[in-house]
């Protein structure tokens, strides 16, 4: 898939953006005492394998290896690459087919929520193979007017699952995804892990979904609450879109995921701030380009060439930071 002049065009105003914007930030914000860890920012880069799901686990992580990625956010889940109840027998194949590839498999994309024998045997195996991190699932927002009584419900149950986890060396990282999601914010997040070990559980920060409910400057906040859980973040962007009125007409937007280089989400001062936090040992990038979400229903050959325009314009940005 050829990039259109447009495209070219976004690129190059990415990047530059990146090179003025990134600078200004590390000229205000870098003390002295950050310069050693941010001459080490080389952050694991991977990609997550929703999109791929149609293709054998060994062929994604050929393609990956291609592609230049060094490996995958596997989906071990419900409907995902291999089934939870599946991961004792399936994931040790994963993993051989990603080392016999020379690439890692430094994340689990998964649905856990609880501590269950199907989900322990999950992390162990994980553990066993030498994958360090998985992404919990999600918690639902509930009845209006019962929210501090939800937290303080996730608060224990992200104790019990991090209980679990560390038997078996094993981080679980909370992902902040905006709507009707706890945490659907940096601050949120905040308040479910503050009396909680940054050995025990992480958070995994997301760019567009951070600057959905906080686009002026509420990301940011919530990457400075969050700095000592810091662990994972995706790498996405999307647009505000029209939307269909409601029978009020009430004008409305929704978000859409398009290529990096064409979101509203400022990935340059996003990872800047990383840097100067020493902090997302992970990024993975998010190829979800398939559906009514996206700015184009791309097919999985085209969802691979997208992937391998993101990564380019990734390893720029950060080469340039």
């Amino acid at each position: 898939m050829s990039e259109s002049p447009v495209a070219e065009l976004s690129r190059r105003r990415f990047l530059a953006r990146t090179s003025a914007g990134a600078v200004a930030l590390l000229a205000t914000e870098v003390s002295s005492a950050h310069a050693e860890e941010m001459n080490t920012f080389r952050p694991t880069i991977c990609a997550f394998t929703e999109s791929f799901q149609d293709l054998p686990i060994p062929e994604v992580c050929r393609l990956y290896r291609e592609m230049g990625l060094d490996g995958l956010d596997l989906t071990v889940r419900p409907g995902g690459h291999i089934a939870p109840e599946d991961a004792p027998r399936l994931l040790p194949e994963a993993a051989q087919a990603a080392k016999d590839q020379g690439i890692s498999i430094p994340m689990l994309t998964t649905g856990i929520t609880e501590v269950n024998d199907t989900n322990e045997r999950l992390v162990a195996t994980a553990g066993t193979h030498g994958i360090k991190r998985i992404k919990l699932g999600y918690f639902r927002y509930g009845k209006f007017g019962t929210l501090r009584q939800q937290l303080d419900s996730i608060r224990q149950q992200l104790s019990d699952i991090s209980e679990m986890t560390q038997k078996h060396g094993v981080l679980p990282c909370v992902h902040i995804h905006s709507g009707d999601t706890i945490p659907s914010h940096g601050t949120q997040l905040y308040l479910l892990l503050k009396d909680m070990s940054p050995d025990m559980i992480g958070a995994y920060v997301d760019p567009m979904h951070m600057t959905i409910e906080g686009g002026l400057g509420g990301w940011k906040q919530g990457l400075d609450l969050l700095a000592p859980w810091i662990r994972i973040s995706s790498i996405k962007n999307f647009q505000w879109r029209e939307a269909n009125a409601d029978e009020s007409e009430q004008h409305r937007l929704r978000p859409i995921k398009v290529p990096i280089v064409d979101g509203q989400a400022d990935l340059c001062a996003f990872l800047a701030t990383l840097k100067t936090l020493g902090k997302g040992e992970v990024l993975t990038l998010h190829s979800e380009y398939k559906g009514g979400n996206s700015f184009r229903n791309l097919s999985t050959t085209e969802c691979i060439e997208q992937t391998k325009a993101d990564l380019a314009s990734l390893k720029e940005l950060l080469a340039s930071l």
